[in-house]
């Protein structure tokens, strides 16, 4: 159980120095992302984007937990 919080705090790690660039490919402005904008503010639910990245991450654990 550490191993995993450890692997899974350092993917998040990993992200976060890599959003810069990541934006730069448009992740979070994909369209099907939801966002709504009024007078005092918005709402911005970029659930396409949710999908993308879990597609990855499911590809990855499942080619991880072949080998």
């Amino acid at each position: 159980m550490g191993r995993f919080l450890v692997i899974i705090g350092l993917v998040l790690v990993v992200t976060g120095l890599a959003w810069p660039f990541l934006s730069r490919l448009g992740l979070g402005r994909l369209p099907g992302d939801i966002v709504i904008r009024g007078e005092h503010g918005g709402f911005y639910f970029p659930i396409v984007t949710c999908l993308l990245i879990s597609l990855i991450l499911s590809a990855i654990f499942w080619l991880i937990g072949r080998f």
